[in-house]
Parts: structure tokens; C-alpha cells; sequence
């Protein structure tokens, strides 16, 4: 077996230490990720227009570096909160269209990334 040693800030090695048994694993979903072949999936540019705006929301957002009690607190904007509430009686009533679809899970996904950012966010503040 190899053994790699590589170079990395005291933030990154303090943030993988819970993980040490894992990177092995993890490396090896990474390595898949990186070569699997595009499942439909739009590649994401910055100047991509098809970009739901509550995308670029949370990207600005945690662009900032904000505190967890700043990512606690965090919600979208009324307007995101509005579309969403659209795509979700669209999809509820079945006249939801392919890309509002798309656009549907980019919600889901943010939502339950924001989850696990806020559950991590707790647990440093209660440290």
C-alpha cells in the first residue's frame, strides 16, 4: 500500500482530523465524481444565465465567510421563497415543466445543504 503526504493549511487538517479514518473512501468518491460522465447535470459557470437566482443567493452568502450564528439565521430572500412555493404547487398538481423541475431540485438540494450547514453551525456554538 502508498502512502501520500501532501500539504495542507492547519483549518483544512483541523477539519478533516474527525474524518482520518475515512479519507482513503473518500478520496476514492471524489476520484469516481470527478470521472463519471455528466448524468444530465448542467455544468455551473458564474456567467451561466440558467442559474436560479437562489443559487447566486446562497453563493453570495457564504461567499462573505459568515459566522454560524450568521448561517443559523440565514433564510433566502421573499422572492426565492415565492418561486419555490410556485414550483411546489406546480409539481404538487402535476404542471411542472422540465427546467422548473430542475430548478425544483437546486431548492432541494440548497435546503439540505443549508440543513447540514446549520446543524454544523449549532455545534461549534454550543462548544
Amino acid at each position: 500500500m502508498a502512502q501520500l503526504t501532501i500539504q495542507i493549511s492547519d483549518e483544512l487538517a483541523q477539519r478533516l482530523e474527525p474524518l482520518q479514518n475515512n479519507l482513503p473512501e473518500l478520496l476514492w468518491q471524489l476520484l469516481d465524481i470527478a470521472n463519471s460522465p455528466i448524468n444530465n447535470q448542467p455544468i455551473v459557470k458564474a456567467e451561466n444565465p440558467d442559474i436560479p437566482p437562489v443559487y447566486q443567493e446562497v453563493i453570495d452568502f457564504l461567499i462573505q465567510q459568515p459566522t454560524p450564528a450568521q448561517i443559523i439565521n440565514f433564510k433566502v430572500s421573499p422572492q426565492a421563497q415565492t418561486r419555490l412555493e410556485e414550483l411546489l404547487e406546480k409539481n404538487r398538481y402535476a404542471t411542472i415543466d422540465q427546467s422548473e423541475l430542475a430548478e425544483l431540485d437546486i431548492y432541494e438540494q440548497l435546503d439540505f445543504m443549508m440543513g447540514l450547514l446549520k446543524s454544523r453551525a449549532y455545534s461549534e456554538l454550543s462548544k
